[in-house]
């Protein structure tokens, strides 16, 4: 027979436990030519600048 617990983990000490599990808020920073919100190390969804150049065609709104 497998070895067993010897007793039940309360909610409070599971919870502990798991508390290093949580995920992280996404953090953004300020894009230096359009000043809207990206992720860092990302091309701009707005205007499509990375590292100075043009990457990507940004996207128009449908309207």
């Amino acid at each position: 027979m497998p070895p067993l617990p010897k007793r039940r983990r309360s909610r409070a000490r599971q919870n502990k436990r798991m508390a290093h599990t949580g995920r992280s808020r996404i953090l953004t920073s300020q894009c230096p030519t359009c000043s809207s919100r990206r992720v860092p190390h990302r091309v701009c969804p707005t205007c499509g600048i990375y590292n100075g150049r043009q990457v990507v065609t940004p996207r128009r709104a449908t309207e």
